[in-house]
């Protein structure tokens, strides 16, 4: 009795001084495992006789069962006391200010295009891309411009070889397409893109800008589809009651050519310094595809007509958002792109 007594001092003294959830399962394992000193009392019975047995089994389990008793309770004391030390550790103060993150914005060209792709693509259109680095054939050519032509002098060109070249405009995205289709039709694209040209710097002037070019080819396509589409994209870009007017003009592969206006979003067509008093703003040209365009593709200009339109992005994105220097847009200061947060 006495060993059963020292036993379950020294195993109470043990577990009484556990001050983490490890320790206090070594000592489970030490104390109650089969080769523990409580289990070692149990052998201790062969030796006993009869009438002393009962008794000291019923003080062996006993000290088991209290032994076993304050394991659990000091297990859940420290499994208490490591949780609050946890939550101690990790609490958050929610007074504190949060962290602002610096979130990118959406580029304002990048803005109207996806503006002008979203319209077109609503009314059936389809987006065509094509390669920055373009073929002579393709950005001249086949849009109506030979070698000889004094066009080519006005587009002030990044020629890179006798045969390839910066593209000058998204035209000859329209090319390709008109390629490709290989006499089918119809044909409705939107091309927008990057575009080239010898230039120098200014406010209103950059050697790099955007266009965002439109091409329809089908039967019975007449100037006053085109005149449809351009209201309803001017009155997209620019507001409701917006008009557009045209005025007679000469592009190489359009014939008749029209130079497109819309009437001014802040005077709304009384005249202002925007407008220069004439209450309209000059944005993009236009016309009906060339013959001569449509005969290099394949296609019969008797059995079929088209229109086309370009119009520059950095222009609209300027009037549409009041900017008034070009170069705001390749400059890449953040704190002219934050301006654009709120038309995300």
């Amino acid at each position: 009795m006495e060993k059963i007594q020292q036993v379950k001092a020294e195993a109470l003294a043990n577990i009484e001084q556990c001050t983490t959830v490890e320790a206090l399962q070594q000592v489970r394992i030490t104390v109650l495992g089969k080769k523990g000193p409580i289990q070692s009392l149990m052998m201790l019975m062969k030796d006993l006789a009869p009438e002393e047995k009962p008794s000291f089994g019923a003080e062996v389990n006993e000290c088991k069962q209290t032994v076993a008793k304050a394991i659990e309770e000091k297990m859940a004391e420290l499994e208490a006391g490591a949780l609050a030390a946890r939550l101690k550790a990790e609490k958050i103060d929610i007074t504190l200010p949060g962290i602002s993150l610096r979130l990118g914005t959406m580029h304002p060209l990048t803005l109207v295009s996806q503006e002008i792709e979203d319209l077109f693509i609503g009314m059936g259109y389809t987006v065509a891309e094509g390669p920055e680095v373009e073929l002579d054939f393709y950005n001249f050519e086949r849009a109506n411009i030979p070698a000889d032509h004094p066009a080519r002098d006005m587009q002030d060109t990044f020629y890179i070889n006798a045969k390839e070249l910066l593209r000058t405009h998204t035209t000859a995205i329209q090319m390709r397409v008109l390629e490709k289709a290989d006499g089918v039709l119809p044909i409705k694209v939107i091309c927008p893109g990057k575009t080239y040209r010898r230039d120098d710097d200014d406010a209103t002037h950059s050697h790099q800008f955007m266009q965002a070019e439109g091409l329809v080819v089908d039967r019975n396509i007449t100037l006053t589809d085109l005149k449809g589409t351009l209201q309803l994209m001017a009155e997209r870009m620019f507001g409701k009651g917006r008009q557009i007017r045209f005025r007679p003009s000469y592009f190489q592969f359009t014939e008749p050519s029209v130079e497109v206006d819309v009437s001014c979003h802040l005077c709304g067509g009384k005249g202002c310094p925007v407008c220069k008093g004439t209450g309209w703003i000059e944005v993009l040209g236009a016309g009906m595809v060339h013959p001569n365009v449509l005969k290099m593709a394949g296609f019969d200009p008797t059995q079929c007509s088209g229109f086309a339109f370009g119009v520059g992005l950095e222009r609209v994105a300027m009037l549409k958002y009041g900017i008034d220097d070009i170069r705001n847009f390749y400059v890449n200061d953040v704190r002219f792109l934050k301006m654009f947060d709120r038309f995300d």
